[in-house]
């Protein structure tokens, strides 16, 4: 600021009464706190991230030394290594891809189908049935475990299939019962994809439709080639939501996975610490135990290892979450 400058604004700030400074220092102050508050949230939440990648470069002398706090000495990378055979991580890579993809694709298919019925189409029960929507957002994962367990492992239909077959399907292990969820709008998370879904349709302008019911189009054609190309960036946003979420969950995937051949990632950073031991019991015997720090520093690596496709899927797709969040218009 020149001095001509600053003498203009102490001459306006005269005139007002002070109330320009004291605008000037509130304004000050609000960007100090927000930019105090940006920074420790970042702090929270990339620290625990940064200890981890520490650890997992220390070498084996730098591993047990206690003078070493954060940044080791002699950096290696035989951790990594050491993670990625005990976890089969290639394996597990190419199979919770897999999964994930598909869960992805179909919750997108029936979140957007859903959520612009919701939007669009006046029917019974309908601030019901969105209320139960609502409601397996708010309620946690966690509680409808045990009943999708023993649904899943005696799978029947008003004892049709009993009556056949002389006994209910099981399906753990198939993809069967977890697809079918994901088409019908029932599985993890979904009842948020089909409330983002559902507020942009309701904040596309009606006279798009009503144009083209005017110009002969039908609801399918209309849906399809009006109002479907607009939802594309919310669209890629839900799809990655259900990647990212498919990708790290463990509460699901032990439900319809359990005790199978399919190495999923998720299993094997769960059961990492228990691979470690069996390892060390096969080269030193049963009653050998793996250190404690060493453990450590092999989960934080399988840890880093599965966070790779998802940065790889943040930094490709960061302006396309911005975009479509503010575009869908959440609002009651």
């Amino acid at each position: 600021m020149t001095k001509a400058e600053r003498e203009n604004f102490w001459e306006r700030n005269r005139k007002s009464g002070g109330y320009l400074l004291r605008k000037r220092v509130r304004g000050f102050l609000f960007r100090f706190a927000r930019a105090v508050l940006l920074f420790g949230l970042c702090f929270l939440i990339l620290q625990p991230l940064l200890n981890k990648l520490a650890i997992t470069l220390r070498s084996d002398a730098d591993l047990y030394d206690p003078t070493i706090i954060t940044i080791p000495r002699h950096f290696s990378v035989e951790s990594y290594k050491f993670a990625w055979k005990i976890m089969s991580a290639s394996t597990a890579m190419i199979s919770s891809m897999k999964l994930a993809i598909a869960v992805s694709l179909c919750q997108v298919l029936s979140s957007t189908l859903i959520g612009y019925g919701f939007a669009r189409y006046k029917f019974p029960f309908k601030r019901l049935l969105f209320g139960f929507v609502v409601l397996t957002i708010i309620v946690p994962p966690a509680t409808l475990v045990t009943p999708l367990y023993l649904y899943v492992q005696r799978i029947d239909f008003f004892g049709i299939i009993k009556a056949i077959r002389g006994e209910a399907l099981n399906l753990h292990g198939s993809w069967v019962p977890y697809i079918l969820m994901c088409l019908t709008g029932t599985a993890y998370k979904s009842g948020l994809y089909i409330y983002l879904l559902r507020q942009h349709f309701r904040n596309e302008p009606k006279e798009l439709e009503e144009a083209a019911y005017v110009d002969g189009c039908g609801r399918l054609r209309t849906f399809f080639q009006i109002l479907l190309p607009g939802a594309v960036p919310i669209m890629v946003s839900v799809g990655l939501f259900a990647f990212v979420w498919q990708w790290t969950d463990k509460t699901y995937s032990m439900v319809f996975f359990p005790n199978t051949s399919w190495t999923l990632l998720s299993h094997s950073l769960y059961n990492i610490a228990g691979s470690i031991e069996g390892y060390y019991r096969s080269l030193y015997g049963d009653a050998a135990k793996a250190p404690q720090a060493f453990t450590n520093q092999i989960t934080a690596a399988g840890v880093m290892i599965a966070l790779v496709p998802l940065l790889i899927i943040y930094v490709i797709a960061q302006k396309n979450f911005v975009e479509s969040i503010s575009q869908s218009g959440i609002k009651a």
